[in-house]
């Protein structure tokens, strides 16, 4: 049989982000394939180098445009790091709120996206009727729905506005009353299951081998790694939560990881309502002048969880008012461009969109 050529994005339904994924197919099943990334590139490392340490600020979310907060929250982890200070308590618990209900809103944004491969319609409507609701629950925080840059250097930069805890617990109260309904809709639903079920395994020598971590890696090897759990950053070591994992990694495993993932955030957030001081919420990063400050010499690798796994900068200061040089870990790098290349072959042209969806793979971020 001759060997075809096909090609999933930059523009598909099924594709996240402009890039494109050459696909070699004999029938329908898939012989060879690679990423083509290039699309969206924007020269971020490089481009922090030109900008100061605060207008670094409103450049960093845009790394990974549907999860702008954990970038966000690694650039400002590292930046204290360097500076030696200590952010006020109140700001740690609000950090982690907005943290939490980003992680939410991708694992929505996450489920409602099989609908498009699997013709779930009614899925990606109601995920992602629940992923704009916490973007409205963002633009009463930060101003914005998108873009929050709201997670800074020396705290976050305003408070939260009166009255947002009852909108919050509202959300939650409502998406938690619906999590059955969730299952059944999708991962559960009897004409569903064949379309995830034993398909786009990642066995256990996959994960090491690439690097995968993340849903993706703790639902192949049965190890809770966490970064909130292993190296506990804001006040994640005070509050009480479980990392869900699984010893067999197909798409439907991969998934209901994310779904139990939701349930944890949503106590997370709970707790931290709860135990959320009074007090200030930032702290000046410099004396001087607000708009350049300069950090001592040094460099630092600051680590988050992202919704996708471990999410880090690696970032070195000479001393000025500029980086000298940042770098950025995107969690989806591995499966994205390693994985599609090397273990997408074997399976049908229906399930390359699956892949991108269940592993969690952000064209941007690894287009940075």
């Amino acid at each position: 049989m001759r060997e075809l050529k096909l090609f999933l994005g930059p523009q598909h339904p099924g594709m996240h982000g402009n890039a494109s994924i050459h696909m070699f197919v004999e029938g329908d099943i898939i012989t060879r394939s690679y990423l083509l990334p290039g699309m969206l590139h924007r020269g971020f490392e490089k481009g922090m180098e030109r900008h100061s340490w605060v207008n670094n600020i409103s450049l960093i979310p845009r790394v990974c445009v549907v999860e702008p907060d954990i970038n966000e929250m690694a650039f400002a982890m590292g930046a204290e790091k360097l500076a030696g200070i200590e952010v006020p308590e109140r700001a740690h618990w609000i950090r982690m709120i907005v943290l939490e209900l980003a992680r939410i809103s991708i694992h929505m944004m996450a489920y409602g996206g099989l609908g498009s491969p699997t013709g779930n319609y009614t899925l990606m409507y109601h995920a992602h009727a629940d992923r704009n609701s916490i973007l409205d629950i963002f633009e009463q925080i930060s101003g914005h729905r998108i873009y929050h840059q709201y997670i800074v250097p020396g705290g976050v930069r305003k408070d939260l506005p009166v009255g947002i805890e009852k909108d919050i617990h509202a959300f939650l109260d409502d998406l938690e009353s619906r999590y059955t309904e969730y299952r059944d809709l999708g991962i559960e639903n009897p004409t569903f299951i064949p379309r995830i079920k034993d398909t786009i395994m990642l066995p256990e020598h996959v994960v090491w081998e690439l690097g995968v971590t993340g849903p993706g890696m703790r639902s192949a090897v049965n190890k809770p790694y966490d970064i909130r759990k292993v190296m506990p950053y804001a006040r994640y070591d005070q509050v009480e939560f479980d990392v869900p994992v699984s010893d067999y990694s197909d798409a439907r495993s991969r998934v209901d990881i994310k779904l139990k993932e939701v349930v944890q955030s949503i106590g997370i957030i709970r707790q931290c309502l709860d135990k959320i001081p009074e007090g200030p919420v930032r702290v000046p990063m410099a004396q001087g002048q607000s708009m350049r400050w300069t950090l001592p010499k040094g460099h630092v690798y600051s680590v988050v969880e992202s919704s996708r796994g471990e999410f880090g900068y690696y970032m070195v200061s000479n001393g000025g008012t500029h980086p000298y040089r940042v770098g950025v870990r995107g969690a989806s790098y591995p499966q994205g461009l390693l994985g599609i290349e090397k273990y997408l072959p074997g399976t049908r042209i229906d399930d390359a969109a699956l892949w991108v969806d269940t592993m969690g793979v952000c064209s941007p971020e690894i287009d940075r």
